[in-house]
């Protein structure tokens, strides 16, 4: 699909002008040229004199990466199931991992302009939660307050059944009022809301509210049942038990709308999905600076960390240098900090 550089670049430009021709963005002006050899740019604009690309004002500008590999990255995630990893994509494009791992989060951003949907008709709401379990976990990171969701992170997802329609978001509790505020936000009035008998959904005023008994065994009553979105929800599991291993709380909400993402579009065909990505790249900018900077953000997980011992007594004379709790100052052991694949898609 891509023999070089040029077929890749002339296929970005067909989808990000879409009218056929090279637009300034600095002038809007369609007053262009292409500049024999691409030299400093591109293009050049005859009104404002300046030197052009369709990377500007979009997830490509200031990447150095090349763009058939760019155009394959795409391919690879609009067609994978069960998402990519880092590692991985650096095999496969012979880049960086931290590079890899940048690109990703940016085609995650793309997608996830796909799922802003208002549904109407029935719906299928369900809550789920991401994490791993804490009898995994190494004695000096286990939380113990509890099982269950401990440690997990609280994700709500609802489906349109006629349209197929997916809409999910990380939340911070599944509280009566987090959860109607959701279905609020997604739906329009009078809609048939589905779900489980969770009593956080009880009292749904303005909606035609049915539900399942699931610790009575009742997964499906009729028509009522929530199978749809939690056959959503196993896939996301799938990818996080298979393909990511880890999903942090930091960066949760970006896979869940790589998932959303490319289940609105997974009736399109494959030329035809990677179209729809690339023209969420446009009015879009991703930083490094911003993926991994913690300002402004607070794990639950570390808070609950500070409510409980960090490791258990010791006896006297064990060592003091070899064991897991003596950490760096980014939390992480000091016997393994470095040359640490970044981000939460480790393999």
């Amino acid at each position: 699909m891509f023999p070089d550089e040029y077929s890749a670049r002339k296929w970005f430009e067909s989808i990000i002008w879409e009218d056929g021709g090279a637009v300034c963005h600095r002038c809007g002006g369609t007053n262009t040229y292409e500049v024999a050899g691409g030299k400093p740019l591109p293009y050049r604009c005859r009104d404002c004199r300046k030197h052009f690309s369709f990377r500007h004002g979009t997830l490509l500008e200031d990447s150095h990466v090349p763009l058939r590999k760019w155009a394959i990255a795409i391919y690879l995630l609009a067609t994978s199931l069960k998402g990519v990893s880092s590692m991985k994509l650096h095999r496969d494009l012979n880049i960086t991992q931290k590079t890899a791992w940048h690109m990703l989060h940016k085609i995650r951003l793309a997608i996830s302009g796909s799922s802003g949907i208002s549904m109407s008709g029935t719906v299928e709401v369900d809550e789920t939660y991401v994490g791993g379990l804490e009898r995994n976990k190494h004695e000096s990171d286990k939380l113990k307050v509890g099982r269950g969701s401990v440690g997990k992170t609280a994700v709500v997802g609802i489906k349109e059944r006629g349209s197929k329609q997916v809409s999910a978001q990380v939340i911070d509790d599944t509280r009566r009022t987090t959860l109607h505020g959701f279905i609020e936000d997604h739906t329009e009035a009078c809609t048939s809301v589905m779900t489980d008998d969770f009593i956080s959904y009880r009292q749904l005023d303005g909606y035609k509210h049915q539900f399942v008994r699931h610790p009575a065994g009742e997964y499906v009553a009729d028509d009522v049942h929530v199978n749809g979105i939690e056959s959503f929800w196993s896939m996301l599991k799938r990818a996080h038990k298979g393909t990511y291993h880890k999903m942090s709380r930091k960066h949760l909400d970006r896979y869940v709308s790589e998932f959303v993402g490319r289940h609105n579009i997974r009736e399109l065909d494959t030329a035809a999905q990677m179209a729809s990505i690339v023209a969420g790249f446009v009015g879009r900018r991703l930083v490094n600076k911003d993926l991994v900077l913690m300002d402004g953000y607070i794990d639950r997980e570390d808070e609950l960390k500070k409510q409980v011992p960090l490791e258990t007594p010791r006896r006297k004379g064990s060592d003091d240098v070899h064991t897991r709790a003596q950490r760096n100052r980014h939390g992480t052991s000091t016997l393994f900090s470095r040359g640490q694949p970044m981000g939460s898609d480790m393999y």
